[in-house]
């Protein structure tokens, strides 16, 4: 595991990096370390060498893993697509929901929340693409939902998360990443302050066009481990 201590400070460094460049604070960028695959003791030295944010993609795998380590002080992120029958430990168990892109999953969050919980932080995902394969609204479609969402109790909308089509260009990468923060721009919903985006291999481009949390598995964990990935219906 004393690769991943590397990696993070590997990752942290290119995080500071772009947003020096990009004329930011540094600091101002999250870091999400997205462990789907990766055993619970993966996360928990990524822990310990400061890493707070987690992200999961598989539900059942992140449940496993919560309550593995319940004992640290995590703040536990959903990536995706999500199916309206699981949204109840979504509800119960996460602090923050990227990847909403209909108004049904959005109540059935908001009522499946307990109320002894602050209210679940949720990013809208945004088809930038427009790939009939990805999940995400289109963004013609992005306003009236977000504001349907933003009234919604137990419900905070931070803001919006895209995932764009693979791009090797820099100038490629950017002009998704610049379509979601006009997008972010053109509403006038005051808690939303977040753009989730930027992966691996296009932080650097996401950082330059605004990106808030950027979401890192690969460079921090390794590869993943295809033969223990877990497939949910």
């Amino acid at each position: 595991m004393n690769a991943i201590s590397e990696n993070l400070s590997i990752v942290r460094k290119r995080l500071h990096e772009a947003e020096l460049l990009a004329g930011r604070p540094v600091g101002s960028v999250g870091l999400i370390a997205v462990g789907k695959t990766w055993p619970a003791c993966a996360l928990e030295e990524a822990y310990h060498h400061g890493q707070r944010d987690f992200g999961e993609n598989y539900l059942q795998e992140a449940l496993a893993k919560q309550d593995a380590l319940k004992h640290l002080d995590i703040v536990w992120h959903f990536i995706g697509p999500i199916q309206s029958n699981k949204t109840r430990p979504l509800a119960e168990r996460f602090d923050w929901i990227h990847g909403v892109d209909r108004l049904k999953i959005a109540q059935r969050l908001s009522e499946q929340r307990p109320g002894h919980l602050p209210p679940i932080n949720l990013c809208i995902q945004v088809n930038v693409s427009h790939e009939f394969s990805k999940s995400g609204v289109a963004l013609e479609d992005l306003k009236p939902l977000a504001e349907t969402v933003s009234q919604l109790p137990r419900i905070k909308l931070r803001g919006l998360m895209a995932i764009p089509a693979p791009s090797d260009d820099f100038e490629q990468q950017r002009l998704a990443f610049r379509a979601l923060r006009e997008a972010l721009e053109g509403l006038s919903i005051p808690s939303m302050d977040t753009l989730s985006m930027g992966m691996s291999d296009d932080m650097e481009a996401a950082i330059l066009e605004g990106a808030t949390l950027v979401r890192v598995g690969t460079a921090i964990f390794g590869e993943r481990n295809q033969k223990s990935a877990v497939t949910e219906t």
